[in-house]
């Protein structure tokens, strides 16, 4: 079976030379020309690697980066920007990215790039958080289940399982509902930051023994 790709860049020639050599090497090519897009691609398309400029509409490439990784940790994703500073560069990895090709690039090494990262990419659930413990509760992440201090099995749907990987990774820092709600709603879609705040009640129900006294 041919891997798949998801190209996410905005423009338009660039686009269609790179999906070209990259259908000659016999990839499949899925094409997005937006970071809402991107995501969109994300949640339909079987993909096995992600090719992601930074400089998007609508939703930037770090942005879109950090909202798959909140779901898989282990689909490469490779930037294609124009941004070369080295401030960018280690953003872009920090935030789980694999790879960072600076424009222009020569399109054999981008080949020999993606090659690399699908030889070794691994299946999700070999790798990546799996599981967390606090307080006597345990999330568990391959299933989107917890286990909460009285025993009790916890089914988590997708936004909860997405806003606790979230705020876990970012644990001593500070996360705010606007971000929560771009990271996990995406940015054309605005529910009230009250939406967040019913999540974290119910958090703090399943897994506080002092709701009133948080740990």
């Amino acid at each position: 079976m041919s891997k798949r790709i998801l190209l996410v860049e905005d423009e338009e020639r660039l686009l269609e030379v790179v999906k070209l050599n990259l259908e000659l090497e016999g990839y499949e090519v899925i094409t997005a020309i937006d970071g809402k897009e991107a995501l969109d691609q994300f949640h339909v398309q079987r993909l096995d690697l992600i090719l992601l400029d930074v400089m998007l509409p609508r939703m930037d490439g770090f942005a879109v980066c950090r909202s798959i990784r909140l779901e898989n940790r282990t689909i490469p994703i490779l930037f294609l920007t124009a941004k070369n500073s080295a401030q960018d560069r280690v953003m872009g990895l920090k935030i789980g990215g694999d790879d960072y090709l600076v424009k222009p690039f020569d399109l054999e090494e981008l080949l020999l790039r993606v090659q690399r990262l699908l030889e070794r990419s691994t299946p999700e659930s070999k790798v990546g958080l799996s599981e967390f413990e606090f307080g006597g509760n345990t999330i568990y992440f391959n299933k989107h289940q917890a286990k909460n201090y009285q025993g009790q099995t916890i089914e988590l749907g997708k936004k909860e399982h997405m806003i606790l990987r979230l705020l876990i990774e970012r644990k001593g820092d500070t996360v705010s509902r606007e971000e929560i709600l771009d990271l996990v709603w995406g940015v054309d879609v605005y529910p009230s930051t009250r939406t967040i705040d019913n999540f974290i009640v119910g958090f703090r129900k399943h897994f506080e023994k002092d709701q009133r006294n948080p740990t």
